[in-house]
Order: C-alpha cells, then sequence, then structure tokens
C-alpha cells in the first residue's frame, strides 16, 4: 500500500520527519535514549545527536534526560516533547487522509512486479 512520508524542514534550524518522530514516540516508550537507539538499528551516539539537534531547533526541549548513577539515568519526552510529536502526527495523518485518492491512483499505475522464475537446475551431463 502506498503511503505518504512526510519531512518537515524548520528554516534555518532543521528538520523533523518518520525517523525523529520515532525516535521520540521510543524515548517516551523506553524512558531511554539508548533503548530507543536500539530498537531503531541505531548507535547511542547517533540517537543523543538527533535528540540535541531537536532539543536545539525548537523554543524548548523535546527530550530531558537524567544523569546516570545508582538508579540508572534515563530520559523522557518533555510535555512541549510530546506536543510536538502530537502536531507532526496529526499533520501526518490530515495530510494521508487528504492524499488518499492521489496514493491510491499512483499505486495502482504501479507495474505488476515480475513472477519470479525457477532456476533451471544444472545438468552435468548436458552438451554445453
Amino acid at each position: 500500500m502506498a503511503r505518504l512520508t512526510i519531512r518537515i524542514d524548520l528554516p534555518p534550524a532543521g528538520q523533523i520527519g518518520p525517523g525523529k518522530a520515532k525516535l521520540l514516540e521510543l524515548i517516551g516508550e523506553t524512558g531511554s535514549i539508548s533503548a530507543a537507539g536500539r530498537a531503531l538499528d541505531m548507535s547511542y551516539r547517533r540517537a543523543w545527536l538527533l535528540v540535541d539537534a531537536m532539543n536545539h531547533i525548537f523554543k524548548e526541549p523535546v527530550v530531558a534526560t537524567m544523569l546516570g548513577g545508582k538508579a540508572g539515568g534515563g530520559a523522557r519526552l518533555t510535555p512541549f516533547g510530546r506536543e510536538v510529536l502530537q502536531h507532526y502526527r496529526r499533520l501526518e495523518a490530515k495530510a494521508t487522509s487528504a492524499c488518499k485518492a492521489q496514493l491510491s491512483a499512483l499505486e495502482a499505475a504501479l507495474a505488476k512486479p515480475a513472477v519470479a522464475s525457477k532456476p533451471i537446475p544444472h545438468d552435468p551431463d548436458a552438451a554445453e
């Protein structure tokens, strides 16, 4: 099924798209930048850099972090971060709904995938 992917450019600071939105969701669910990054097959460093970038492009931080120690560290979405994520997801849903007919038309226009044929087994006795 065809789907719409939204990336919002926020000049001059940066952008937010499906990857950063999913990272925020997973931080909210797991309470950890590291766990969220692992769930996305992303290094901790990459996840941290994305969080840091988002914390700097908006007027308030979207993720708050706690230092490690006996109780361990952690991260959580700030109330502002939840708002940013909600705005993104609502925009994504409205755009998808508004474009439903066009997405269906594009999907209907796709070529049919070729049927893979079975390879012919090699006959060592056959003349070449």
